[in-house]
């Protein structure tokens, strides 16, 4: 197997902290094997949670054993989206892991790999996980910590204490600060980092995330949506390797203004959402005839905004 290739420069001055932090919560878990049986980090306290691992994956033949190996052994599930592979992406996923389920995507785009692979999974808790290596399956345990710990949704972040990354060019960091910005202003959150893949919340968010769109641009609305609909998001520092083989599927400017487009028609229909519930109280104490008049009012500024 082809050794990963060495990251330099890389600088943890939190590590100790995290390891400290991560150690306390370990201490008090224990991991399903998801097969009735579990497999504990101590004797304090059970948690009965199965875990899915969600890997949309397009030609990624030769990553998948990277990916694969670092898996950790309590995950219950890993979910295989093949996005048309040309190569033997799903022959080696399933030499790899024979009780791999694999999705055939019918569509394009990383947003609708995930949609498929969100139906398929069975788990109380769900971990998305990039082919490419970029991402490292030793960290999942991060993110589970994070959710156990009272988190609805795990976000990954590259920016945070401890994390860091081998594969940001200066184009993607700086596109990155700014879609970053404007996020936190417009929806005033205060995250780190903001187009990063790597993410983890409970299965029941799922309906709260309410995912639908195709392409990159998923890993902003993800952390939009968790924001809006009120879950509790905790930033997880994490480190991006660069892929080992291959070349990356994502096209900077293209889904540049995918994204930014995104974050517009959610702040949009956030705007109109709080305008509507703003005006309800004053409706539900009207005439019927008042009430439709109210609710025409409304619906016209809504396409007029739109």
């Amino acid at each position: 197997m082809t050794s990963r290739p060495q990251v330099t420069g890389r600088t943890e001055p939190c590590a100790a902290t995290i390891a400290a932090s991560e150690q306390r919560v370990l201490s008090q878990v224990s991991f399903s094997s998801g097969f009735g049986g579990l497999r504990s980090a101590t004797n304090v306290l059970t948690l009965n949670a199965t875990v899915s691992v969600i890997i949309p994956a397009l030609n990624e033949a030769r990553n998948l054993p990277h990916v694969f190996e670092a898996l950790p052994d309590w995950v219950t599930e890993v979910v295989l989206v093949d996005g048309q592979s040309t190569d033997d992406t799903v022959a080696v996923a399933r030499r790899l892991r024979p009780d791999v389920r694999v999705v055939a995507q019918e569509g394009r785009g990383k947003g609708d790999a995930l949609l498929a692979g969100f139906a398929a999974s069975t788990g109380d808790i769900i971990v998305v996980l990039d082919a490419d290596g970029s991402t490292d399956a030793r960290e999942i345990v991060r993110f589970v910590a994070a959710l156990i710990a009272g988190a609805d949704f795990a976000k990954g972040s590259r920016f945070a204490c401890g994390g860091g990354s081998a594969d940001l060019t200066r184009t993607r960091r700086l596109g990155n600060k700014l879609l970053r910005a404007l996020v936190n202003q417009l929806f005033g959150t205060r995250y780190t980092d903001l187009c990063y893949g790597y993410n983890a919340f409970w299965a029941r968010h799922l309906d709260a995330l309410a995912i639908d769109c195709a392409g990159f641009e998923v890993e902003a609305l993800m952390n939009i949506r968790a924001a809006t609909a009120g879950l509790t998001v905790q930033e997880v520092p994490s480190f991006e390797h660069r892929r080992i083989h291959g070349v990356s599927n994502l096209k900077i400017v293209m889904d540049g203004r995918r994204i930014v487009r995104a974050i517009i028609r959610e702040w949009l229909a956030n705007r109109r959402a709080k305008r509507v519930q703003a005006e309800r109280p004053l409706a539900s104490n009207l005439p019927l005839g008042e009430l439709l008049h109210v609710q025409s009012e409304t619906s016209d500024r809504s396409s007029a905004s739109a």
